[in-house]
């Protein structure tokens, strides 16, 4: 059964970094899930869907995946690119734009 090894980004609930720092190995979808005609559920007789495995770093899980044997591929996070803007150029003499209100 194939799995994914990537690194969470962060939640646009949150300012900071937490929990965006470890890897996870997860299970991809094996058997698709079945609605329950009676409840209206989603549910699967695959049990590995349930398992997120949190590993420090990226060598560790895949370390973990060679020696159980799971086959896996790996998705490298995206850097997001900080725009560093200072409050003081907005009164700078040289200013491409005029200051207004």
């Amino acid at each position: 059964m194939p799995a994914k090894i990537y690194r969470p980004a962060k939640t646009a609930m949150q300012s900071g970094k937490a929990k965006t720092h470890v890897w996870i190995l997860e299970f991809d979808q094996a058997i698709p899930r079945k609605i329950d005609p009676i409840m209206g559920y989603t549910s699967s007789a695959d049990t590995r869907q349930q398992l997120k495995l949190v590993f420090d770093t990226l060598e560790q899980a895949e370390a973990y995946a060679k020696r159980e044997g799971i086959e896996y591929r790996v998705i490298q996070p995206k850097e997001a690119k900080r725009q560093v803007v200072s409050y003081t150029d907005n009164f700078r003499f040289n200013r491409l734009q005029p200051w207004t209100h």
